[in-house]
């Protein structure tokens, strides 16, 4: 989920960002073109703080939006993207308060409203972050609504609130029929719920868009031994065996758990 954050944050910083040809770099360390407009410098360092996040390089980071708040004590991505550096040094206080205060500075900020909500759940309060995901799609100018959707109904499955789960599920696939997280999770959910078909085409597009994981290698073995596809099941299990011997999901088709 690390890349749902990662993908947050760079969504954030080119929301924030122009078209101009002046930005920074991260191979110089340096603001090209900077000028001393305060919101415009701290944009700029905004931007370069968002560069070393991604290479996770949080100390410089940190360092880039001291100056970004600095230069411009308004300016909402600033803290945004406080928020999620000091959610990944897993100083929760300190990220909760940035990110609030981004949301006071910007309160339908979308991709504010997204990390917002997915910090929430990752401190347990998983029934309260499903605001912030639905405050992130109702605005109009978001670009990718199916992202908070998809990590709305992981949320809920956190919380066994299934239903609600297959709902934004569904919703996110409809907007973007090959996001990934959704993919896996509602074919989950369709195998639990007996409908093979639906469950192996999902699972297996899931599959090619992106690198398949232990999870998504087990639920596919699963749907083909169900379906009595004995040499799809067993390609599956060689897959799991080979990329992933040390994974809880080997293990139990060692186990032979398979449900």
């Amino acid at each position: 989920m690390s890349r749902l954050l990662l993908l947050a944050a760079l969504a954030l910083l080119a929301a924030c960002g122009s078209q101009r040809s002046d930005g920074p770099s991260v191979e110089t360390g340096q603001v090209v073109g900077e000028t001393g407009d305060p919101r415009n410098r701290a944009r700029l360092h905004t931007e370069l703080a968002g560069l070393y996040y991604g290479r996770g390089n949080m100390n410089v980071a940190l360092e880039e939006l001291r100056i970004a708040v600095g230069a411009d004590g308004n300016y909402a991505p600033a803290y945004g993207l406080l928020g999620l550096v000091y959610m990944e040094l897993k100083q929760n206080p300190l990220a909760e308060q940035n990110f609030e205060r981004a949301l006071r500075l910007s309160p339908s900020d979308p991709d504010i409203n997204h990390n917002y909500g997915w910090f929430l759940c990752q401190t347990s309060r998983e029934p309260e972050s499903i605001k912030y995901f639905m405050l992130a799609v109702a605005n109009p100018l978001y670009p990718a609504p199916w992202r908070s959707y998809s990590v709305a109904g992981l949320c809920s499955m956190r919380v066994k609130n299934v239903k609600e789960a297959e709902g934004f599920f569904e919703r996110a696939l409809r907007l973007d029929p090959d996001e990934p997280l959704s993919l896996l999770q509602l074919a989950q959910i369709r195998y639990r719920q007996g409908r093979g078909t639906e469950a192996r085409r999902m699972v297996e597009r899931h599959n090619k868009l992106v690198t398949p994981s232990a999870e998504s290698l087990w639920l596919a073995l699963r749907v083909e031994r169900k379906g009595g596809t004995r040499i799809a099941e067993q390609s599956y299990a060689t897959q799991l065996r080979r990329r992933f011997p040390n994974s809880e999901e080997f293990r139990m088709l060692q186990r032979g758990a398979y449900d």
